[in-house]
């Protein structure tokens, strides 16, 4: 593997550039810790090919890696055109609900409220806002829009009308029928597209467990309601995805930026894992190097506390994606290898860790043994609570999370600075299994004999949602440092 260890983790889109074993490799070797899956694209026995190749990867590499499933949502989406429409300013055309039209003239559109819901005056944006256009006329079953800013349009691009408050459910009937497909293909994450309020991520919640499901839910902020509904949604969303495409179409691009950090710091206060999200590389879909204002804009979303970077068309259907990886890899790498970045994250405890006692006491266990040369954080985790706790303390030293139920190693994969390993875990902290844990860390991570760790566990042993015992220990060593 050519890739830097980093604490950032870093999510690749599947798509037709990256289908086969060997290209899912070369992104795992060049960095990618989670693969995404969109809903919204190609038919569900293909998410299943390419869950099933993931998964048979893994096995192969004796890795976790965690899979999510992106829901589609509400979003609105022109039907299939013969061929690409050339649209012009001053343009008069009629949208009609339908996956397909045989009327000359007539863009069919694939949401049946489109004329109920939609009111004269409002904006139209197709294909990520480069389109846009206002509505002039409804009537019977056709809205006629006249086309502001012109360009070319085709099948199944996006259409946003932003600050619409139209009656769209956020779980849609497909969304529904997909969460089933996650239950059923042991998905990792679900992240579900479009929410407006706490309310909708219940919703979601609830379909799993008519399922007997807990599947964690990311909440993808995209739509200015999720914004002003924020606190709600942190209270009861698994993780945060700042969706910043439709998000930058919704509010205007110029808002993004300070919205961005806000969720981010939000979403680090209530101890959520945040994923930064869409364009952040996009130039590399065709070109060989990114902008150095995408390299910016990775590298200042990892200094702002994204816990995850994300990308989606330059590793889907980019010419890139192995190079795409490769970079974002290194970006992050030589942002946390910074003096600035490590100064920026002692700052950040102090806002917002200290806020919080577990992440309090987090800070503390490297504080405790200050005048030893520590290599790496050891917790024991049956919940992922522990892993969770370190992860947003954002302590100095990687944390190596051992626990003995696969999925949870694979969901581990996707916090900030957890490095998941399975191991069957000892109700007792025998001799005996400390020296296989030693085996284990020796064999399987970048720790060698001789190397300091800090081990903590919750006791009673395994607790759920506790973490009380703190040991210093020497791999190799069969005495106790400290405790």
């Amino acid at each position: 593997m050519n890739m830097k260890r980093i604490n950032t983790k870093i999510i690749a889109t599947i798509g037709p550039s990256s289908n086969s074993e060997a290209k899912i490799i070369e992104l795992i070797h060049a960095g990618a810790t989670i693969f995404r899956i969109n809903t919204s694209h190609e038919a569900p026995e293909e998410h299943k090919r390419r869950i099933d190749l993931i998964r048979s990867i893994a096995k192969k590499l004796n890795m976790y890696i965690p899979i999510i499933l992106d829901l589609q949502g509400p979003k609105i989406r022109v039907g299939i055109l013969t061929q690409p429409i050339q649209l012009n300013e001053g343009d008069i055309v009629k949208l009609k609900y339908g996956m397909t039209t045989d009327e000359p003239g007539i863009i069919p559109v694939d949401y049946k409220g489109i004329v109920e819901n939609a009111k004269i005056g409002e904006r139209l944006l197709f294909n990520d806002g480069r389109i846009s256009s206002e509505i002039i006329e409804k009537k019977d079953e056709y809205l006629t829009i006249k086309i502001v800013d012109g360009g070319e349009l085709s099948s199944r691009k996006g259409l946003n009308i932003p600050g619409s408050t139209a009656n769209i459910p956020s779980v849609t009937e497909r969304d529904k029928e997909f969460i089933k497909f996650a239950v059923e293909n042991d998905i990792d994450y679900i992240a579900l597209s479009f929410i407006r309020t706490g309310d909708d991520i219940l919703q979601a919640r609830q379909c799993l467990r008519d399922l007997k499901s807990d599947i964690p839910i990311i909440a993808k902020i995209e739509k200015p309601q999720a914004v002003e509904n924020l606190g709600g949604i942190l209270e009861v969303a698994d993780g945060i995805m700042v969706a910043r495409g439709d998000l930058g179409i919704e509010l205007s691009p110029e808002k993004v930026p300070i919205v961005q950090k806000r969720i981010i710091i939000e979403a680090n206060i209530k101890g959520k894992t945040v994923i930064t999200a869409t364009q952040m590389l996009e130039s590399m879909i065709t070109e060989s190097i990114p902008t150095r204002a995408e390299a910016s804009d990775v590298a200042n979303a990892i200094i702002d506390g994204t816990d995850v970077v994300m990308l989606s068309g330059e590793t889907a259907v980019g010419k890139h994606p192995k190079k795409t990886v490769k970079m974002m890899n290194n970006i992050a790498h030589n942002v946390e290898t910074s003096s600035l970045y490590k100064e920026l994250m002692y700052a950040y405890y102090l806002k917002t860790g200290k806020k919080k006692h577990s992440q309090h006491f987090a800070i503390d266990i490297i504080r405790a043994f200050n005048e030893v040369d520590i290599s790496a954080i050891v917790a024991f985790t049956r919940t992922g609570y522990t892993a969770r706790l370190l992860s947003k303390a954002r302590v100095t030293v990687p944390t190596i999370a051992l626990c003995d139920n696969v999925k949870l190693c694979r969901q581990m994969n996707l916090l900030w600075g957890i490095f998941p390993y399975y191991m069957e875990l000892d109700m007792n902290f025998t001799e005996k299994f400390i020296k296989e844990v030693d085996e284990l860390l020796i064999d399987k991570t970048f720790l060698k004999l001789g190397d300091n760790v800090i081990m903590t566990v919750g006791l009673p042993y395994l607790a759920m949602g506790k973490t009380n015992f703190v040991r210093l220990h020497q791999l190799g060593s069969t005495t106790t440092v400290y405790e």
